[in-house]
């Protein structure tokens, strides 16, 4: 019971209307992107956790809060 191309042009025509034509290259880029790092973590056995920048250190990328002190 596989999908047909009826149901894949259903399907496609859904996802169409919902994000618009400009939003689908995005939308794809980001889906492939995710498939090859899943497939990447799934080939590895180490996780990566190493910071892409030295500016990405905890607390550091994120703005100073603001107000008083507590």
């Amino acid at each position: 019971m596989g999908l047909g191309i009826t149901e894949l042009l259903i399907i496609l025509a859904i996802i169409l209307i919902i994000f618009g034509a400009g939003k689908l290259p995005e939308l794809g880029d980001g889906i492939g992107r995710s498939i090859k790092n899943f497939r990447r973590a799934v080939k590895n056995d180490e996780i990566d956790v190493t910071p892409r920048s030295p500016d990405r250190v905890a607390g550091r990328d994120e703005d100073p809060p603001k107000g008083g002190h507590r």
